[in-house]
Order: structure tokens, then sequence, then C-alpha cells
């Protein structure tokens, strides 16, 4: 199992407010790390002259659209992978304007870890807190906060050291549970990848030896065990003729042949008989690993049910409290339907009630402003069609997790985390 979990991905979201310099820093990593081809820099060198620079503007790495790198800012969220000898990662670099909101949540989703930037000049500002308070609703359990520009404010401790109490004070009312603080020049690379020759007073490590070092296993909830079926596999052939699989993604726990199990809406009850995988078959597979269960017993089961233990299971709620990041510029209309996506099963919900919307800056919770639009976070009751087999966020980011989709117009309108 440890082979598997330490070469584990890690996706980590990007966070800071417009010039901040986060892209300067993911290009920085990408730079120092060797993660990057010749002809990307060639390109990179070449507009960075154009424009008169005397250095290597490693920003425009990470602004792929044509839009950002006229204007010099990042729009969508723009994912990029690399790879050290050590593990593999994905970054999803999110803008920091307040209207796209939407996308760091977007970006965040299914991140192991935040990076938040801080501009050593500025200090914690608004967007500092705003960036913090969504890594801490979507439960990103590891907090990297990179004090930025450090060359600006000719190196100094005692600057670094007010920010990180700054930070530390107001952090201590969010939910977060593991957080650094990295003093760092992305421009100049000092504790990028490199150590700083000029902050000799910086004991700890490096970004990169940080993310290579996060303890990512006990991220995933292994304690509890969901397997949401995507699709029932029966391949028909003379080989396979009574072959029976349900595959999916496992959203908790670990399963093992000879487990007892329970099918969920029905309630059968059986046994996992064998767990297949590309690879050919395991002997135990756990979160986020895509696998095929066979059971010893023929049951009826399709896409949307949900394969758990049988003496831990889920509760079917068809009233669900949810805190909602509101995708759309058109609120959330009373008694219209909208599609709820929940793992693999889809439904129907309506609010029956917007408790309040959240104030993104102070935490504070208006009860008398619920007028929802778009990037706005608030807190809802839904009412879904039929029953949905749900966790809280907190005790699982999969199962505990929803989306919902105007069946009119196709769009996604809202994210939300299950309470």
């Amino acid at each position: 199992m440890g082979g598997y979990l330490d070469m584990e991905l890690l996706r980590f979201t990007t966070a800071g407010s417009v010039d901040d310099g986060k892209s300067t820093l993911i290009g920085r990593l990408l730079y120092d790390s060797k993660s990057i081809f010749e002809d990307q820099l060639e390109q990179v060198k070449q507009t960075s002259e154009k424009r008169g620079a005397t250095e290597v503007d490693l920003a425009l790495l990470t602004d792929g659209l044509k839009d950002e790198r006229e204007q010099g800012i990042t729009i969508d969220v723009a994912y990029r992978y690399f790879a050290t000898p050590k593990r593999k990662f994905i970054i999803a670099d999110t803008p920091g304007h307040i209207q796209y909101t939407r996308n760091m949540v977007t970006g965040a989703s299914t991140a192991n870890a935040a990076l938040i930037l801080i501009d050593a000049r500025n200090g914690v500002i608004e967007q500092t807190c705003r960036h913090s308070i969504i890594a801490s609703l979507l439960q990103i359990p590891h907090l990297i906060v990179c004090v930025n520009k450090m060359d600006l404010v000719d190196f100094s401790e005692e600057r670094y050291n007010q920010i990180k109490v700054d930070f530390e004070d107001f952090a201590s009312k969010l939910d977060v549970k593991d957080v650094r603080f990295i003093p760092i020049s992305a421009l100049k690379g000092d504790n990028v990848v490199n150590r700083s020759n000029q902050m000799s007073w910086y004991e700890g490590s490096t970004l990169l030896y940080t993310l290579e070092n996060l303890h990512i296993g006990s991220d995933h909830n292994h304690i509890d065990c969901r397997f949401p079926v995507q699709t029932v596999i029966r391949p028909q052939t003379k080989e396979f003729h009574d072959y029976r699989g349900y595959a999916g993604r496992i959203a908790g726990g670990v399963f093992k042949p000879g487990d007892e199990i329970t099918v969920l809406p029905s309630g059968f009850t059986s046994k996992v008989k064998s767990i297949d995988t590309f690879e050919g078959s395991v002997d135990e597979a756990f979160a986020p690993m895509s696998v095929t269960l066979t059971l010893e017993d023929d049951i009826d089961i399709s896409r949307g049910d949900m394969i758990v233990r049988t003496n831990n299971q889920p509760k079917p709620q068809r009233d669900i409290e949810v805190m909602l990041c509101w995708l759309n510029s058109k609120g959330p209309q009373p008694r219209a339907k909208y599609a709820i996506r929940h793992t693999t099963a889809d439904a129907k919900a309506m609010f029956k009630e917007i408790r309040y919307k959240m104030d993104i800056n102070t935490l504070h919770r208006n009860e008398d402003d619920k007028n929802i639009t778009a990037n706005d976070i608030c807190r809802a009751l839904l009412r879904t069609t039929r029953p949905l087999l749900v966790d809280s966020y907190k005790k699982n980011r999969n199962t505990g997790s929803i989306i919902l989709v105007d069946e009119g117009t196709n769009e996604t309108v809202a994210a939300g985390m299950i309470i």
C-alpha cells in the first residue's frame, strides 16, 4: 500500500490577489524543478524580450490564455502538471479577482493543499482572508502561506514574523488543521526550489521540499467504506460469460475480498468476491482508486447505487443542509427544480429555505440579506425528489459534496458542501 500512496498525486491550488506573483511562482517551480520543455522556454524568452524585460518572465509559462498574456493577469483556472522523482503534482492556478471566486472553488474542490500568496509589502489583505476562508470551507487539509516578494522588503525577518502573527490571528477563527509559512521570492527563486542565501534566519524547508513531503495518505477517509457505482460491466464474451462487475471510484474506506457489504438503497447484502483493476486483481483497494468489484451474489445493481460496509452506512436523506457557493448570475429561484448530482446519483431538488448569506471577509452570517448572486456563499436547505446517500463534507469530501444544474440551460449553478 505504501508504494502506491507515496508516488501519489498531490493536487494543490494557488490563490492570491492580482499581483501577488502567483504565476511567477508557478513558473519558478516548473523552471527550477526542470519540468518545462526547451521550446516553451524559448517562446517565453521571445515574448519577454518583445516586452523589453531584462529577465525571463516566468509568469508567461503559466498564463496560457491570450487575453491574459496581453493583460498580464490570470483569468481561468489553468491546470499544470509536473513531476519530481518523489511525487507527481497537479496545480490549479486560480485567479485572484473577486469575481472569480467560482474558479477558486472549482480549482480547490479536490486539492490536498492550498498555497496562499501574500505580498510581503501589503501583508494580510481582504483577499488573503477570502481565499483562506474558501480553503477552510472546502476543507483543504494543508495550507501553505507563501510570503512572497521578500526581496522588496530587504528579506526582513521582522516583516515576515509580523505577517505570520497577523495571519495566525485570523486563521485561529477558521477550521484549518495544518498551516505552514515560507518566506520566498518567486522572481529571484529564494526558497522556492532552492534554499535562499538571503534569509539565513529562516530554518524551515523550501516550498518544493514541503510539497514533496506533505503527508497526504490520511487526507482521504479510510474509515467509512463508500463505493458509488458508475457502471455495470458485463463483457458477454465466452471466457467471461458470467462476469458481472461494478465499476467506479472508491470514495472512502478500504475494501477487501470477503468483506460483508450492503447495497443501497435496496438494502441487499452480499460479500466482495474480487477487486479487479486495469493491472489485474488486488487484495485491497482504497480511495481514490478506480476499481471493479464483483460480488458473491447476483444482485440487481445500477449506476447511482452505493456499495457500503454492512455495519457502517450513510443516512439516506431528502432534506439536505448545504453550504453553497452560487456560481450563476441569476440567483436561486423559489419553487424551481434543479438537477442535483451527488457522487454517481442524480435527482431533482428545490430550495426549501435560504438560511443566511455569509460575508466571505468577516465570516459574519447575514440573515436579513438573502439575495444570492454569483460568487455568494450561503447556507440553504434543499429538498430532493429521492433520498441521497450522504455524509457530511467534513467527514468525506466525495460523498459530502453536490452540484446543482439548471436543467433549462444545463449550466452548473452551484457547488455545495453537505453539513
